[in-house]
């Protein structure tokens, strides 16, 4: 097949994109390099470097395209509080200009990876994608919009339209930020330092980490399936992990002990999230294979900013 992915230079982007020239297909990238590595992409994949909202552009790379993965967007949550005018040009903005250019070259499907933070705080675990949302940040509400926006424009112009809720990815190639890095590269690099790990709380908080290599096959089937038009599916591990099993599994898997320092500050989102992942596997045949020791020893291993 012949795909293009939006944010292709990204952590999932660049997975998802070497993985679809592995397998032979064609692969055309569109990355503005904010936050990608085009490097990290192998020879094989197209890569152009450009605006998400350059419709263009768009038009002009969706010509002989049979499906979009839909990544392109500015993804942090306390950004997103200072910055709610941005997330809404590039995370809403952007998706209308990119569906409007599909309308236009008449591509047939999209997968747009959205959010698990859309549902905010819910009352019962695990999260269903029938629950009511009530995203709590721009971010999640941009995110929200987009989803909205691609399955109504789909709806509109025959364009097969699958909505992919990601929950906490993490692995190999995500990088550490600044500013509110990821937990799980920041605790390894950490631990791997002698350094030390900030729990926020008292780290009962949970969330659903999901191995890289388990969301792109969710991605990759989510674009030849049959039966998934307008369609919003969690992708997540089932599992429910506390931070304070977290920092004992980054212990167990990097044989040190970092200083546990406890915050009382407790950051803002759920207390407790999970992904029922029940859809996923009745539509995608999803079935997430790395459990998070693993996934953490694997991410160890293979990623260079942990080498020792």
């Amino acid at each position: 097949m012949r795909y293009l992915i939006t944010g292709g230079a990204g952590f999932l982007g660049t997975a998802l994109s070497n993985r679809l020239a592995r397998q032979g297909h064609k692969v055309r990238v569109l990355d503005d390099c904010s936050a990608g590595d085009p490097a990290r992409l192998q020879p094989e994949v197209e890569f152009i470097k450009g605006d998400i909202n350059d419709k263009t552009l768009l038009w002009k790379l969706l010509q002989d395209v049979q499906c979009v993965f839909h990544l392109a967007a500015r993804v942090s949550v306390p950004e997103s509080i200072l910055f709610p005018r941005d997330y809404n040009v590039v995370n809403v903005g952007g998706t209308v200009t990119l569906m409007e250019a599909m309308r236009d070259a008449k591509v047939r499907r999209v997968i747009l990876v959205s959010s698990g933070s859309i549902y905010g705080i819910q009352e019962n675990i695990p999260y269903k994608e029938s629950f009511e949302v009530h995203p709590g940040s721009p971010y999640a509400v941009s995110k929200l919009a987009a989803e909205h926006y691609v399955r109504t424009i789909g709806a509109q112009s025959g364009i097969e339209a699958v909505c992919l809720r990601v929950f906490n990815a993490y692995g190999p190639g995500q990088r550490i930020t600044m500013a509110n890095p990821p937990i799980i590269p920041n605790f390894l690099k950490h631990a791997l330092t002698n350094g030390s790990v900030v729990i926020h709380g008292d780290g009962k908080q949970t969330r659903d980490y999901v191995y890289v290599d388990d969301v792109v096959n969710a991605m990759v089937n989510a674009s030849s399936v049959v039966g998934v038009d307008q369609e919003i599916i969690n992708i997540g591990s089932g599992v429910e992990t506390s931070v304070l099993e977290l920092v004992r599994l980054v212990r167990q898997v990097t044989g040190q002990k970092p200083e546990e320092i406890f915050n009382p500050y407790k950051s803002g989102g759920s207390s407790r999230m999970c992904a029922d992942i029940t859809k996923a596997y009745e539509k995608l045949n999803y079935l997430p294979l790395i459990p998070l020791e693993t996934g953490l020893r694997m991410t160890i291993e293979r990623d260079p900013q942990f080498a020792r």
